[in-house]
């Protein structure tokens, strides 16, 4: 409506839109493999972090590989202050990411010997 608004307006056919998806909402792929998030919540808690599941908004790499058929939720960055000029992440937090996957590798490992 406003391309057309604006051509109409400048009595031009100036104006154009088009519009490509770019970023998806990973729910609907990871939802039938969900059994994925609860093994990371398990390694989180197993290393003493207390998981905070919540859905997130933007672009990120977890999407795309997601529709991709590589089912990839965002486990937790660690980080502060994101997209700014004083963004960091403490040492300390990436040596918690690296716990947390030895412990989802570990978990994995186990749930899966059994079969």
């Amino acid at each position: 409506k406003i391309v057309s608004d604006l051509n109409l307006k400048f009595e031009k056919d100036i104006f154009k839109i088009e519009i490509k998806d770019q970023y998806y909402n990973m729910k609907e792929k990871i939802k039938p493999v969900k059994h994925i998030v609860d093994i990371a919540e398990e390694a989180m808690k197993a290393v003493d972090i207390a998981p905070l599941i919540k859905p997130i908004r933007g672009g990120t790499d977890g999407s795309q590989l997601s529709y991709m058929g590589l089912p990839c939720p965002n486990i937790f960055a660690g980080g502060h202050n994101f997209h700014g000029r004083y963004e960091y992440v403490p040492v300390e937090s990436m040596q918690k990411a690296v716990e947390v996957i030895c412990m989802i590798t570990k978990l994995t490992a186990l749930k899966y010997k059994k079969k």
